[in-house]
């Protein structure tokens, strides 16, 4: 998992919490990484795990309802370091469709081992845009978070509504709907 994922959600936990609760997660967790991050190194899935655990026992939060939220943070990283991709599109909608197809293609270039969902496009329309989200690492409430925002960056309201096709959040199907 890339560095800025790290970096970023240890920024949303210390704007949110304090830097203390950024420090107890960080020793209450087992970290190879010892929870020094740089936001172009590469770390184990398994760290993150842990650290969105202990936050979530910290807090009483559910890990979805933290992952939504970090989801909202990140699309603000994405636009401050990669703001000219993100202008290219005219709406949330066609941003959204476009991921599989443009962005991670050009987030492989920077970063060539990064491991990506996979989001299957089934249906989509100026109003309507229904996708399949794959990853193994079942963060379906992370995009969610992106998905939400992203409307937000457009002034646009939105509803989205997801089903679980998998039990384990492996595959979710995410229906998007412009207001």
């Amino acid at each position: 998992m890339k560095g800025i994922v790290f970096t970023e959600f240890l920024d949303l936990v210390e704007q949110k919490f304090g830097l203390s609760v950024v420090q107890q997660i960080i020793d209450n967790s087992e970290l190879e990484s010892n929870g020094i991050y740089t936001s172009v190194g590469t770390y184990k899935f398994t760290e993150m795990v842990s650290l969105l655990t202990n936050l979530s026992n910290l807090t009483k939060i559910a890990p979805n309802d933290l992952l939504k939220v970090y989801g909202t943070h990140f699309f603000d990283a994405l636009v401050k370091n990669y703001g000219s991709i993100l202008n290219t599109y005219k709406s949330p909608l066609d941003l959204l469709a476009s991921v599989d197809a443009h962005i991670h293609v050009e987030v492989r270039k920077l970063y060539p081992d990064a491991e990506l969902p996979r989001f299957e496009v089934t249906k989509h329309t100026n109003d309507t845009l229904i996708m399949i989200y794959h990853s193994s690492r079942a963060l379906y409430a992370f995009a969610h978070g992106l998905m939400e925002k992203s409307f937000e960056h457009y002034n646009q309201a939105s509803e989205i509504t997801y089903k679980l096709l998998k039990e384990d959040g492996t595959i979710v199907q995410f229906e998007i709907f412009k207001k």
